[in-house]
């Protein structure tokens, strides 16, 4: 059924649009940009900073064009003087109370209200006068994020995305009046409260209220330092993320140019995550398998469904909030994590190095991925196992620090011994992918044959939906997983923690008839992580998935047990998926944490 046509004219240009439409993006059909501080196209309107104001002809007051839905016969000016004095006297308000050192702000030419400020050329701060100076406070008790209240305008971005899209609510506002903030629960540091280090909050924050910890330093300092041997992983995600913060389109496949930067800016050796991202294929479909096993034929009572550990945002989450079902989460680290344990045992052998002279560092798409690094459980191989996390936003700064040319980069390849990577690898980073990698070869190793999709693309489990549920029948087995003839298969997969309470709270109430689910914390996937290029929205993440995608099929290999990487680390150093070294070096356990 089609919707209701409205006609309307903005600066005395006639167009039709949708009922419900606002005046913002009705505006935005004919290509008029209007400024914007707390609209988000992911969040809910909130209307409350006023800097999208325009004129309605006829009307006494200058409507917020984010919140206000057009109407038959409206006329609107969008740069009228009312409304281009009223904008800039908005501006120079949101001004007196923000922390204007820009030349040394970490958003300096990323940041919105910057941007909205040399738009209009503000320069005297006429209101300064008219506001009293507030105690700020800065907060960098988190190891993934900072929060400062001296750059905070006020807009929200960061308490609706952590309420509506995370479901978290670890930001609040809190008093009244003049003397409202963000805050958390009883005002405690960001590392006290149910935090999950996702990231959201800074993909949205329009300033640098919300930014991430920044090691940029320490990781040029490591690699400065003679005598230590600096090795580099990289995540799926960033390889096609990267290239935004060098003027390219979403969803550029960079791999090459990205690996060519790394080598230029000093890293002894650049290695590929993707790889241990296969090898948790291979202890991750070991389990399913095995639990599956012991439920089915030895009649044990083993907690089904088994979840995704990948997403370290999404395992405080749950810390946090379903702790009784913890046992249902899989034992296995993240690709991250057990890269880090195999470059400081296995790797430091293959190439002659001291583990304690390596220095690992990570490009992730993740903040959360640096309070993972920081867990007391992530030293299985004596030392710390990851030193540094940088997010994708970081490269990019340490090769704009470092003059690289980016875009004019010739590719380059991964360095050998934990490089080697396969398509299932790469799709790690769009929502599904994890599954679809496991499906891929835990449907080979029971059967004998490929899954029955075409060209191995399982699409059932592709999407932006936020939560996804389907089925693979298993027919036609080996002798030895007889016991698995005929049985479907259901998974589901959720992404952004909001969705994911959706199947949790399933689970909990014992409707859930999954055996396997996929549960990543950002939205989208990690393509979508608190750690990528901004802007960001649905249109950019589907852009980035688009490149996942045709890495995986441009991929010489594209199953995890095909990789010959993961073959020899098995034959010469892990011996067996679930084996005692691999127990040690690539598993763990996680704990309660309180609610409050």
């Amino acid at each position: 059924m089609s919707k209701y046509k409205v006609t309307l004219k903005i600066n005395n240009i006639a167009v039709s649009v949708d009922e419900g439409t606002t005046i913002l993006d009705a505006a935005r059909e004919l290509n008029f940009k209007i400024p914007t501080l707390c609209h988000h196209d992911d969040l809910c309107v909130a209307g409350n900073c006023r800097v999208c104001v325009v004129e309605q002809k006829g009307a006494r007051a200058l409507p917020a064009a984010c919140a206000t839905p057009v109407s038959e016969g409206m006329e609107i000016f969008t740069n009228s003087l009312k409304v281009r004095q009223a904008r800039k006297h908005i501006v120079e308000l949101l001004l007196t109370e923000h922390n204007a050192d820009c030349t040394k702000c970490f958003k300096n030419g990323y940041c919105e209200l910057q941007d909205i400020s040399n738009d209009y050329r503000i320069g005297d701060h006429i209101f300064l006068d008219l506001v009293k100076e507030k105690d700020k406070v800065k907060d960098i008790s988190s190891p993934s994020i900072e929060k400062d209240d001296s750059k905070c305008i006020r807009c929200q971005r960061c308490v609706r995305t952590c309420t509506s899209l995370q479901y978290v609510s670890a930001l609040a506002v809190t008093h009244k009046g003049n003397e409202m903030r963000i805050s958390t629960f009883l005002d405690k540091p960001m590392n006290d409260v149910v935090c999950t280090n996702c990231g959201q909050c800074i993909n949205r924050c329009p300033t640098a209220a919300l930014t991430e910890r920044n090691y940029i330093d320490e990781v040029f300092d490591a690699i400065y330092d003679p005598s230590k041997f600096v090795v580099v992983q990289t995540a799926p995600a960033t390889r096609v993320a990267i290239g935004e913060e060098f003027g390219m389109e979403p969803g550029s496949r960079v791999t090459g140019k990205m690996v060519a930067a790394l080598r230029r800016l000093g890293f002894d050796k650049v290695l590929d995550t993707d790889f241990t991202a296969d090898l948790t294929i291979m202890e991750e479909g070991t389990e399913l398998l095995t639990r599956l096993k012991e439920a089915l034929v030895d009649g044990k009572d083993v907690a089904l469904p088994m979840l995704t550990s990948c997403s370290p945002g999404w395992i405080k989450f749950q810390e946090h909030l379903y702790q009784d079902l913890l046992d249902s989460l899989s034992t296995c680290k993240s690709p991250q994590q057990m890269f880090g344990p195999l470059a400081k045992t296995y790797y430091a052998e293959k190439v002659n190095k001291n583990p304690a002279d390596m220095v690992v560092v990570s490009i992730m798409p993740c903040t959360a991925k640096k309070f993972e690094a920081e867990r007391p459980e992530m030293r299985g191989s004596g030392y710390k196992d990851v030193d540094y996390v940088l997010t994708t936003r970081e490269l990019g700064r340490m090769i704009h620090q470092a003059g690289i040319d980016f875009d004019k980069l010739e590719d380059e390849k991964y360095d050998s011994i934990l490089g080697e990577s396969t398509g299932a690898a790469v799709i790690f980073g769009a929502t599904g992918g994890v599954m679809e990698a496991a499906l891929r070869t835990a449907y080979e190793i029971v059967t004998g044959r490929e899954v029955p999709f075409t060209n191995l693309n399982i699409k059932p489990i592709r999407g932006m939906e936020g939560v996804k549920e389907a089925s693979v029948k298993i027919k036609d087995v080996k002798p030895e997983w007889g016991f698995l003839e005929g049985v479907e298969l259901n998974v589901a997969i959720a992404h952004g923690l909001a969705n994911a309470k959706i199947l949790m709270d399933k689970i909990r109430a014992g409707e859930a008839n999954h055996h396997f689910i996929e549960i990543m914390a950002c939205p989208s996937g990690c393509i979508g992580g608190g750690g990528q290029p901004m802007p960001t929205n649905m249109e950019i993440r589907k852009k980035r998935a688009a490149g996942i995608y045709e890495e995986d099929e441009a991929m010489v290999i594209r199953k995890s047990h095909d990789n010959p990487e993961v073959q020899e680390i098995y034959k010469s150093f892990l011996h067996e998926p679930l084996g005692h070294k691999s127990h040690d070096l690539l598993h763990t356990h996680y704990y309660p944490r309180k609610r409050h």
